[in-house]
This record gives C-alpha cells, sequence and structure tokens, in this order.
C-alpha cells in the first residue's frame, strides 16, 4: 500500500499523491515512521482555520530546531463554500514551552491589521 510521507495515511493501490498534502506518495517498505510518532508525545500548540498559516509556522519552527507536525481535518475530496475545519498545530512535549515563546515572537513582529489600512 502507498503512503504519505508526511501525514503517514495509507492509500489503496493505483493512489500517487496525498489529497490532503499534496504530496507523492512512497511504497510502504521506503516508508520511515517519524520517532517517537504517537499522540501522546505530541501537544497542540495552534489551533487556526487557514493551512497556509499553520504551515508557515510549522516552516518557522523547523528552522528553530523544533519537530513539528501537522495535522489537518479538512477534506478537500468535497468543495463546500465555508470551512468550518480546523488545523492543528504539533511539537513533542518536551518541546511545547520553547514553541509557544517562538509562535509568541514571531506574532510580536506582525504588524497590527489595523496599522496596515
Amino acid at each position: 500500500m502507498p503512503i504519505c510521507p508526511n501525514c503517514g495515511y495509507e492509500y489503496v493501490s493505483g493512489i500517487t499523491y496525498c489529497r490532503d498534502c499534496g504530496v507523492h506518495l512512497v511504497a510502504e517498505n521506503y516508508y520511515v515512521k517519524p520517532e517517537n510518532w504517537s499522540e501522546e508525545n505530541w501537544e497542540v500548540v495552534y489551533t487556526s482555520s487557514q493551512e497556509f498559516e499553520v504551515e508557515m509556522l510549522k516552516d518557522n519552527l523547523e528552522g528553530a530546531g523544533i519537530p513539528a507536525a501537522i495535522l489537518s481535518q479538512k477534506d478537500r475530496n468535497f468543495p463546500a463554500p465555508g470551512d468550518f475545519s480546523i488545523v492543528k498545530l504539533l511539537v513533542h512535549k518536551e518541546d511545547v514551552q520553547s514553541a509557544l515563546n517562538f509562535i509568541e515572537q514571531i506574532k510580536n513582529q506582525l504588524p497590527d491589521e489595523e496599522e496596515e489600512k
């Protein structure tokens, strides 16, 4: 079975890319499960309805040496107006405080929307 190297979701044979992550799938024998990948080792540090926002924060955290993962509940198979799904940013439990501090620094550097008007 092909597996998404990003989210770990298994697909049926014949599918070549992950509908959620948009990356090419790998064969099961090439998939390496991330170290310490179990729900009890991760904690949510940020949520948003905007996937791009969470992806940018994830990239920034990883650039700072803090491993991060995204858990998205978006269903791209059923397009509908409005989106009420939540996208979560997770980090290892031992990195929670560092991640929260880093995210706070990033948020403080962004210009306020009111100042832009």
